[in-house]
């Protein structure tokens, strides 16, 4: 089945309910239990009119007696199934919402990063929570409260005909326009609900992103700017709910209306036919009564009938997630390594992000031998980065290939590939808890002595032993409370940790001062040197490049130079445009 054809409203809808597969014995005892509440509430009318018809008009005081005492036991019967039905249904529900949750965030970790590219974190976090909850709302109290009342409509039904089939007839001749008022009304509803859970995610969006870079927004003076796009934002999603809720009051109106016809007809007609001997009073009361049934029902699918479009359109949303293409993805006969020797070879590589005709890479071709120390270099946005997010399938090449060992990444089990690397990124991520479990993130079975050792390789352990609980103590979220050049000190040793065979270092120590930084390289060389390790190095500063086997000089997505440092001062103008560059920016006095 098409993506298309999954994404249709009643398909969409079966698809939440399956997530109640897990719980159908739940299910079914609130269904059962639903069925028993509905057959209460129709047998009491019938009580009613035994005790008007029999017991009052006949003067039977037995009949009175068994009226009552059936009236009660249907009463403690109606509240405690309808307790059994709400409770079983909302376990069900939460059970099937805790599974699409799981499903969810599972999708949301394998989904490529291209898509990342392309959706806002805050549509994700909307998604995930928001969505989510309309859907749990559906597949429990919503179709609880939609079955619960197409059981009592036709109930109703059955017993108003069965009674009195021409009272009946002149009293249902308003449930169509009804019918036909909510089935319009619910289209109408349903692209609101959208809108509004769009809006709901670019407020989200604001949120996420005021609060990722308050000390930006402060440091910028924009707090008044920030104040006035959420404010618009949030006014966008008050208009939406405002449009929502007035299409869904326009439906009570006319529903009452209807409603209030059909009490009339009972009244005149009713009332003709009790005069003339062909209904019973008890017979009209009853029937009253069970008018009153078909007013709740009609009341309760207004409800209910609200409630299909939004969780169909929350369900279209949840599952977009679940369907999106995986753009890189293991193979089906993927190879998992046990061992790298870490020769890496880029042959032909061309590369574009997806949704962008640039070319970012135009015919990479390099090759680098194991335990070598490969620096890349080059103007910003000429590929370098790109380059090394290459290795470890972040992204997959459009053409050419990545060989690592003489095997192309694509035929490699991603897991198996990234757990032989240590990526230290430019933009350092540290999670809330304590500085061990950061240092050990990639290792979570690491020994103290491992977790220091990696700790020390990367000029990290007298920071840390200086914090007042050491390595026990917690970092607030995102490393706050820590220099950008601790949070990056720990990233390296995070990556040193699991021993990697290709060690990245995008730009990793931008944010320590020279002396920090030449300590640290010293480390990594003698790892380099202990281990055989292959490292790749974004670099910006002439200490960084000084000791790299290999200089790979980018510009405009293509490598315009190779070689040594000795090399290149003779032969790249570009070259020497930025080891100039960064030489004077070295010799600059720092401030202070």
């Amino acid at each position: 089945m098409s993506t298309a054809a999954r994404q249709r409203g009643p398909i969409v809808l079966w698809r939440a309910l399956s997530y109640l597969g897990p719980y159908k014995r739940d299910a079914i005892g609130a269904s059962a239990s639903l069925i028993l509440v509905s057959a209460a509430n129709l047998a009491m009318p019938q009580l009613l009119r035994y005790a008007i018809d029999v017991g009052i008009a006949k003067r039977q005081i037995n009949a009175m007696l068994i009226s009552i005492g059936g009236l009660c036991t249907v009463a403690i019967g109606r509240a405690m199934f309808t307790f059994f039905q709400g409770y079983l249904a909302e376990r069900a529900s939460q059970g099937a919402a805790y599974d699409l949750r799981v499903s969810l965030f599972a999708r949301i970790q394998r989904l490529s990063f291209s898509y990342y590219d392309r959706v806002h974190t805050g549509q994700l976090l909307t998604r995930l929570t928001n969505d989510v909850d309309h859907i749990r709302g559906f597949v429990g109290s919503g179709i609880v409260q939609l079955t619960g009342a197409t059981i009592l409509l036709f109930g109703t039904i059955f017993f108003l005909l069965a009674m009195n089939w021409r009272l009946a007839i002149v009293t249902l001749a308003t449930i169509p326009a009804s019918l036909i008022l909510l089935i319009l009304i619910g289209r109408r509803i349903a692209q609101l609900f959208s809108r509004i859970q769009q809006s709901l995610g670019r407020l989200t969006t604001v949120l996420q992103e005021d609060l990722t870079g308050m000390r930006m927004v402060r440091a910028f003076a924009r707090e008044e700017y920030e104040c006035n796009r959420f404010g618009a934002a949030n006014k966008e999603l008050l208009d939406r709910n405002i449009d929502f809720l007035r299409s869904f009051s326009q439906i009570f109106p006319f529903v009452l209306f209807l409603a209030n016809l059909g009490t009339l007809a009972v009244i005149w007609y009713g009332g003709l036919e009790a005069i003339a001997g062909r209904l019973t009073i008890g017979e009209l009361i009853a029937f009253y009564s069970y008018l009153s049934f078909l007013h709740l029902t009609i009341m309760m699918i207004s409800f209910g009938g609200a409630a299909i479009p939004r969780a169909q359109a929350a369900s279209k949303r949840v599952f977009e997630i679940l369907d999106a293409e995986l753009e890189v993805r293991d193979a089906p006969n993927a190879k998992s390594l046990s061992l790298i020797i870490g020769r890496v070879e880029f042959r032909d590589v061309r590369f574009r992000y997806p949704g962008s005709n640039r070319e970012i890479l135009r015919g990479l071709n390099f090759s680098v031998e194991p335990g070598q120390k490969v620096a890349l270099v080059g103007p910003i946005g000429s590929g370098k980065s790109t380059t090394i997010n290459l290795l470890p399938r972040f992204y997959d090449v459009r053409a050419g290939s990545v060989l690592i060992d003489g095997l192309d990444v694509r035929e490699l089990a991603m897991a198996s590939l990234r757990g032989h690397m240590g990526i230290v990124l430019q933009e350092t991520l540290l999670f809330s808890g304590s500085v061990r479990d950061n240092i050990a993130y990639g290792k979570p079975d690491a020994t103290q002595e491992e977790i220091e050792y990696a700790a020390r390789a990367a000029q990290a352990d007298g920071f840390i032993n200086s914090l007042l609980q050491g390595y026990d103590t917690v970092i607030g979220e995102r490393g706050v409370g820590l220099s950008g050049g601790e949070r990056q000190r720990i990233a390296i040793a995070r990556a040193i940790l699991i021993n990697p065979r290709l060690l990245i270092l995008d730009d990793s120590t931008s944010s320590v001062d020279a002396r920090t930084e030449a300590a640290i390289l010293e480390a990594l060389s003698r790892l380099m040197r202990e281990g055989g390790r292959t490292v790749f190095v974004i670099a910006h500063r002439l200490s960084t490049v000084r000791d790299a086997d290999l200089i790979l000089v980018f510009n405009e997505g293509q490598i315009v130079a190779q070689g040594t440092l000795e090399s290149l001062l003779g032969e790249s103008p570009l070259y020497n445009e930025i080891l100039g560059s960064q030489i004077v920016a070295d010799l600059a006095p720092e401030p202070g």
